[in-house]
């Protein structure tokens, strides 16, 4: 077996509401309905499906917990414009912009957290801004 990529992770939320209106608002990714009236968030050709504590769809993670990812996005234009949106969002940045280390170089990132507590770290990769 190869595996090629990424189709789509499950975020469990504490609302859904709430969710789908910061992601939409703050990292500008798009509200899908599917299913019986599933909500899902998304960017590219990636899908972050929702699941609200308490009421996740089966089968499901093993303890499904608002609060307990680390998840790192590709965004753009570059860091500083993305850090001024995040404070005219009102969105306090954890840290950054530092340097770390992506898939595939070296990036530059900001550190927030979303309404559960998720460390979200958005990111640019160096040659993008040399």
């Amino acid at each position: 077996m190869k595996t090629l990529r990424i189709d789509h992770i499950v975020l469990t939320v504490s609302s859904i509401p709430v969710a789908c209106e910061f992601y939409s608002r703050v990292l500008g990714m798009e509200v899908v309905t599917f299913g019986e009236g599933r909500k899902a968030l998304t960017f590219g050709n990636q899908k972050i499906n929702l699941h609200e504590a308490g009421r996740e769809f089966e089968p499901k993670a093993a303890r499904p917990t608002p609060g307990a990812i680390d998840l790192c996005l590709i965004v753009e234009p570059g860091i500083a414009e993305i850090a001024a949106h995040l404070n005219a969002q009102g969105v306090e940045i954890e840290e950054g912009p530092v340097l770390r280390t992506g898939a595939t170089g070296p990036i530059r990132s900001v550190y927030f957290r979303d309404p559960d507590s998720n460390l979200i770290e958005v990111s640019e990769y160096m040659t993008a801004v040399q």
